[in-house]
């Protein structure tokens, strides 16, 4: 399974990016998708992310500022990232929970990570 993000760069404070990625592969579907980032020196934290059927799940730190959309039929996650700040310079990474079968039909759940996209929030 790949994944595939787009959509980093340099914004000013205030302003907005979207963030997308896109899941291709051999798989029978995905559970969670998601993003995670990482700004320098710090953790990778959870940002925002959201299960098949439920509601999305925010970093108390976004919340009110960044939106989490997919498109299941083609195994998308999106970002949708508003009034941006100097602290969300990160690498963003996006992450899918993908079910496939092993050889003898057993449930395998795996985590797959894209590459990451910079976000850089700067004047």
């Amino acid at each position: 399974v790949q994944l595939q993000a787009s959509g980093g760069g340099l914004v000013q404070p205030g302003g907005s990016l979207r963030l997308s990625c896109a899941a291709s592969g051999r798989f029978s579907s995905i559970t969670d998708m998601g993003w995670y980032r990482q700004a320098p020196g710090k953790q990778r934290e959870l940002v925002a992310a959201t299960a098949g059927g439920g509601s999305p799940n925010y970093a108390d730190s976004v919340k009110g500022r960044f939106t989490i959309s997919r498109d299941n039929a083609k195994n998308t996650v999106s970002l949708q990232m508003n009034s941006l700040k100097p602290e969300d310079t990160a690498v963003y990474y996006c992450n899918a929970d993908v079910v496939t079968y092993d050889y003898f039909g057993t449930v395998v759940v795996s985590r797959s990570w894209g590459q990451g996209t910079l976000v850089t929030v700067s004047s």
